[in-house]
C-alpha cells in the first residue's frame, strides 16, 4: 500500500505533513511518497534527519484557499492537488492526502478522478462525539447547495461508510432540522423528509443541533452549508468549555494538587472533541481514496488520517459504494 502526501497544503507544511508521514509509516508499515516542492521536501527531511531515500514529484505551485478551485485547477497544473490527483488516477498510488483547500481538493477530485456511476456529488464524513457514542455528519462542508435527491444519496453513502469502516449496523438515521416534528423546516428538508422515509434506509425523523451529540442517532444528514456551521460551532463551544474550567480552576482557591488532577482530567476528556484525533475525512463518492485533513493540522492528525485511508483501502470501500449504487439503477 503506497500513498501520496501533499506537502504544500495547510498551515503547517511541509514539516508536519512530513513528520505525520513518516509517523504512519513505522506504525502501519506502508509505502509514503510526497508530492509539493522537490527543494523544500529535501530540506525538511533533512531537518527530521530522515536518511532514507525519498520518492517525489516535484510540484512547484499551490493552489491557495482563497482561489476560485475549477480556475486555479486549470491554471495551476504544476500545482500539487492536480499533480497528485492525477498520479492518483494513473493508479501510482493508493491514496492521496491533502490539507490544502478543501474547494480546491472537492473540485480536482471531481473533474481529475471523477464520481462513482450514479453518484451527483462526493461529500465529507464528519464523526462528532456523544454521549451514547460518536454521531457522522454528512455533508459537513462539501456541497452547500443541494437538492433533496443528493441528500438521500448522502444518506446511502453514509450507511455504507458506517457499516463497512466503523462496523455499525443498519445505522440510525436523522436529517438534521429546526424542529423533530414531520412538516418542519424548509422545502429542501421537507422533501428530503419524504424520500428518506420511503427509502429502506433506517430513517429515523428529524433531528434537532442540540441533539447530534446527545441522541443515538449514528448518521446526521444536511447540506454542506448547515454541516460546516454546525461542526465548527460545536469545535468552538468544545474549546470555549474547556478553556473556561481552566481558567476557572485555575484562579479558584483550591489545593494545588487538586487543580492538577482536575486538569488532567478535562485535558484528558477533550481529547475526544480535538480535530487531530479524527484527522481527515475521506471524500465518500470519488472513485479513489482521497483524504481532506483539516488545515491547521499537526503531524498526529496527517499521522490519523492515514489510518482512515488505511481503513477506506482495506474495506474496499468504494467498490462498496458503488455496488449500492449500481443496485439502485
Amino acid at each position: 500500500m503506497k500513498i501520496l502526501f501533499d506537502t504544500s497544503g495547510g498551515d503547517n507544511a511541509p514539516l508536519e505533513i512530513m513528520k505525520g508521514a513518516f509517523d504512519a509509516r513505522e506504525e502501519h508499515g506502508i509505502e509514503i511518497a510526497f508530492v509539493g516542492k522537490k527543494e523544500e521536501i529535501e530540506r525538511t527531511a533533512l531537518e527530521l534527519d530522515f536518511k532514507g531515500g525519498l520518492e517525489i514529484i516535484d510540484a512547484q505551485e499551490k493552489i491557495e484557499n482563497n482561489e476560485e478551485p475549477a480556475f486555479a485547477l486549470r491554471k495551476k497544473k504544476n500545482s500539487s492537488t492536480v499533480m497528485g490527483l492525477s498520479a492518483l488516477k494513473a493508479k501510482e498510488y493508493d491514496a492521496f492526502i491533502s490539507a490544502g483547500s478543501t474547494g480546491a481538493l472537492l473540485a480536482g477530485g471531481l473533474f481529475i478522478i471523477g464520481r462513482i456511476k450514479n453518484i451527483k456529488r462526493a461529500v465529507l464524513p464528519t464523526s462528532l462525539p456523544g454521549l451514547k457514542g460518536k454521531t457522522m455528519v454528512i455533508d459537513s462542508g462539501a456541497n452547500v447547495d443541494c437538492t433533496s435527491e443528493m441528500l438521500l444519496q448522502f444518506a446511502k453513502m453514509g450507511k455504507v461508510y458506517l457499516e463497512e469502516i466503523f462496523k455499525v449496523g443498519n445505522p440510525k438515521i436523522g436529517l438534521l432540522n429546526i424542529g423533530s416534528e414531520k412538516g418542519k423546516g424548509n422545502s429542501l428538508v421537507k422533501e428530503t423528509y419524504e424520500l428518506l422515509e420511503k427509502s429502506e434506509l433506517n430513517f429515523m425523523g428529524n433531528i434537532e443541533a442540540r441533539d447530534v451529540t446527545l441522541s443515538d442517532c449514528d448518521l446526521v444528514i444536511c447540506d454542506g452549508f448547515v454541516g460546516n456551521v454546525i461542526l465548527k460551532n460545536t469545535e468552538g463551544v468544545a474549546y470555549f468549555v474547556v478553556k473556561y474550567f481552566s481558567e476557572f480552576i485555575k484562579n479558584s482557591d483550591i489545593d494545588d494538587e487538586i487543580k492538577l488532577n482536575i486538569s488532567k482530567l478535562l485535558n484528558n476528556a477533550s481529547k475526544g472533541l480535538d480535530a487531530n484525533e479524527v484527522g481527515g475525512a475521506l471524500l465518500l463518492g470519488l472513485n479513489e481514496v482521497v483524504i481532506k485533513a483539516h488545515g491547521n493540522s499537526n503531524s498526529k492528525a496527517i499521522k490519523n488520517a492515514t489510518k482512515v485511508a488505511i481503513d477506506a483501502i482495506g474495506n474496499n470501500i468504494i467498490d462498496k459504494i458503488e455496488k449500492v449504487f449500481k443496485e439502485d439503477n
